[in-house]
């Protein structure tokens, strides 16, 4: 079952790149942009993080911190961190837990075939901890200048 908005987003802990533990709720205070994506290094995935990590002042800038979010292992979140030089963690999900918090896992087809995957999405944290805003099965072309303008307003 789908999260509601305006409730206190679920908290989780899980390890992150450059040997952290990310905990959601340590950063109460400030807006979290948490970004769910199907698998570093991919074409969509690549272009959806460096467009964050191009926009990361102006998210710095309104109190937001971008967290992106996926099955991959640490090892694979740190080569894809240091090949695109991303100012923000990568948290691993390998077991699901955060996704399954989230409600991002979907049945896709790929190739033809159903395959078990993350559907593209953003959430937005308010500093209190409240899910404020959420976009699912989301496209790239624009999604990044979208979520800005809705940390900025809030």
């Amino acid at each position: 079952m789908p999260i509601a908005l305006d409730t206190l987003a679920p908290d989780f802990t899980a390890p992150a790149t450059s040997d952290a533990t990310f905990v959601l709720s340590a950063l109460r205070g400030r807006k979290v942009v948490l970004f769910f994506y199907p698998k570093d290094s991919t074409p969509g995935c690549t272009t959806e993080s460096l467009q964050f990590r191009d926009n990361e002042p102006a998210f710095a800038a309104a109190n937001a911190v971008i967290v992106g979010i996926s099955r991959d292992s640490i090892r694979s979140h740190e080569n894809f961190k240091a090949k695109l030089d991303l100012p923000f963690a990568l948290v691993s999900d390998g077991d699901e837990a955060i996704c399954n918090l989230y409600g991002v896992i979907k049945q896709k087809k790929m190739y033809g075939r159903d395959v078990r995957g993350i559907e593209r999405s953003t959430f937005v944290v308010d500093a209190d901890g409240v899910l404020r805003i959420e976009w699912r099965g989301v496209k790239v072309p624009d999604h990044v200048d979208e979520v800005l303008a809705a940390v900025q307003a809030l």
